[in-house]
């Protein structure tokens, strides 16, 4: 008796003639090996908006602290370069630099903070329990840093026209600024807040990553050193500020200005490929 029943616990046992065609298993039913059979993991895009609104409503609270300072710091250096620029293709540059520098202090310094003392306290540990992609960890807390910087981004760019003279009339392709720019410095930052072995390194990458923003962003290239130039056009968040410049002109030139929004494209896209390789590394560990 006991063997019958050992025998037909057995996935591979043979069905009895009388059962006919044989039945196909269940959802529920175990495999060879033991183990049942898992649920599909979830797909990108619902993940990534569940993540997004999650981050996004934790983000919330500081939101007004990370706007004032982020917006006061770019205005403040736009006021100190008003002593030393004039106006022309100097004054373009600082008031575009100064307001994609906003969208590096929140996306690349505040998203490595953030990364760096989430793999630090054991945080990876809770999303790698989820059937989430490691993409949408990563996308989806990067979007919503990002979110944060489109108001203080428009404010700087409006407040740097009106002091240096510059007209407003294609201030609309910040919607493409803010995105592309955005994607480019949260994918780096992530991958510094994830690779850094300790949160006071990931901190300190982030602080270093935001000053190169600044000096390399805001001050005009045409005085820097020509190996700092070299410098500049390895910082992605350099093209967006390119791209803003270019629009200040009264003809502007669509097809460069294309060409740098699309550089930025691609590096983001490369950028939170590496913050994704990132995430999985750090996450298995």
């Amino acid at each position: 008796m006991y063997g019958t029943g050992h025998a037909a616990l057995r996935p591979d046992a043979a069905a009895p003639a009388s059962a006919g065609r044989a039945r196909k298993a269940g959802p529920a039913e175990r495999r060879p090996g033991g183990a049942a059979e898992l649920a599909p993991p979830a797909r990108l895009f619902p993940s990534l908006a569940a993540v997004y609104r999650a981050q996004l409503s934790r983000a919330r609270v500081a939101r007004i602290p990370l706007l004032f300072v982020a917006t006061f710091q770019s205005v403040g250096i736009m006021v100190l370069m008003r002593g030393v620029v004039d106006g022309g293709a100097e004054a373009r540059a600082v008031v575009a630099g100064s307001s994609v520098l906003v969208v590096a202090f929140v996306a690349l310094n505040l998203l490595a903070q953030y990364f760096g003392q989430l793999r630090a306290q054991g945080g990876l540990d809770h999303y790698a329990t989820l059937p989430v992609p490691p993409a949408a960890v990563v996308l989806g807390a990067a979007a919503a840093y990002a979110s944060f910087t489109a108001p203080g981004t428009l404010v700087t760019a409006v407040v740097g026209s009106m002091l240096f003279g510059l007209p407003l009339t294609h201030v609309w392709i910040l919607v493409a600024v803010i995105p592309l720019a955005g994607a480019a410095l949260a994918g780096l930052g992530a991958a510094l807040g994830l690779l850094a072995p300790r949160p006071e390194l990931a901190t300190l990458l982030g602080q270093l990553g935001m000053s190169a923003a600044l000096l390399l962003g805001v001050l005009p290239a045409d005085r820097l050193p020509s190996l700092i130039q070299y410098a500049r056009d390895l910082l992605p968040s350099t093209y967006g500020v390119e791209a803003f410049a270019r629009t200040f002109d009264a003809r502007p030139d669509w097809a460069a200005v294309a060409l740098d929004l699309a550089v930025c494209a691609g590096v983001g896209v490369a950028s939170l490929a590496v913050a994704t390789w990132a995430y999985r590394k750090a996450a298995v560990r």
